[in-house]
């Protein structure tokens, strides 16, 4: 439910246009409890979208998406996925048993969505790069959505990271070498401090204290004050880290160092690196070109995306080891996975 709504700063209400069949017609309550653990992957390139069996590796359905599809979320009850529309204005819902679009919601011209979380409060939020903007969806699987936009101020608002109260979000600005704090409820401006070169992963730590983010442009991993923005610490990663990801359990980040085809393992106490996992090799790594990367919940394992080569290589913790490559649409890059 939404608090404070008369204190939002710069917020314009707009009615979001409805598409597809009405939600209430294709909801089928237990559908996620009967699905096996499922990961979700965007094609980018073949605006598909497709679900893997985690437990077989088996690819069990691809249907055709959106234009140029980038980040996706879940919803809380694990019914439905998100799409943000990279190439397009919109962020599209699906339904995670049969991949049917139910709703497609408008963020308006030259949004071009990426970053995105679906909140447990059962909010979207979602970056909308081309209007330098975070969207707020309420209601996002009812008749009566609701868009709220919060601007950044800032070019190329890519990622996006908020905080479990939904009171403030986070983006990396790639354009403006930025990361920006927006607070959703109240009309304090915007606090945006420079981090490196081209920052753009982005995790917070799951005691909300640690904001966490790469900078692919300067082979750097930052920890900062997710209040005051203060840098804390500055860590020295693989080459050219696309994404971060903290493990559920907060004790480490890892960062995607694309032109290596590895991972960077840090310690979250210490700020350090500890470990380098080799996900391929840096002779393979434009073959594979690695981007996003995703826990399983119980930290065990992580999910690298391989946009080149269409896989995403499943990869255990504990040992390092790459244990097999799933195949997927062409330019497999947003993830998610019901567990």
């Amino acid at each position: 439910m939404r608090r404070g709504g008369g204190s939002l700063a710069g917020a314009v209400a707009l009615l979001a246009l409805a598409g597809c069949a009405p939600v209430a017609e294709v909801e089928q309550a237990g559908a996620a409890a009967a699905m096996p653990p499922t990961l979700f992957v965007a094609a980018k390139r073949g605006n598909t979208l497709s679900k893997v069996d985690l437990a077989t590796g088996e690819e069990v359905l691809r249907l055709p998406s959106c234009t140029n599809p980038h980040e996706l979320a879940t919803s809380p009850d694990g019914q439905h996925v998100a799409l943000a529309c990279y190439g397009g204005t919109s962020v599209d819902v699906f339904r995670t048993d049969t991949l049917e679009r139910v709703k497609s919601i408008d963020l308006g011209d030259n949004a071009r969505p990426h970053g995105i979380v679906w909140h447990d409060n059962g909010n979207i939020f979602v970056t909308a790069e081309g209007r330098q903007s975070v969207f707020h969806i309420l209601g996002p699987l009812t008749g009566a959505t609701v868009l709220f936009e919060f601007s950044t101020g800032k070019q190329g608002s890519h990622m996006l990271a908020i905080s479990p109260d939904a009171r403030t979000a986070w983006t990396t600005d790639l354009g403006s070498r930025t990361v920006t704090r927006v607070d959703l409820f109240t009309r304090r401006a915007p606090i945006s401090v420079t981090v490196g070169e081209e920052p753009e992963g982005i995790a917070l730590s799951p005691d909300g204290k640690t904001l966490w983010v790469s900078a692919r442009g300067s082979n750097q991993a930052f920890a900062l004050d997710p209040l005051t923005m203060e840098v804390r610490k500055t860590v020295a990663t693989g080459r050219f880290p696309l994404r971060i990801a903290v493990r559920p359990q907060g004790d480490v980040a890892v960062t995607s160092d694309l032109q290596d085809g590895s991972l960077s393992v840090i310690d979250t106490a210490t700020a350090k690196v500890i470990r380098t996992i080799p996900v391929s090799s840096p002779a393979e790594a434009q073959q594979r070109f690695q981007v996003t990367i995703l826990w399983s919940d119980d930290g065990s394992k992580v999910y690298v995306a391989e946009t080149a080569s269409d896989t995403v290589a499943e990869v255990d913790y504990a040992s390092g080891k790459v244990l097999r490559r799933l195949k997927v649409g062409e330019g497999g890059d947003g993830m998610a996975i019901l567990p």
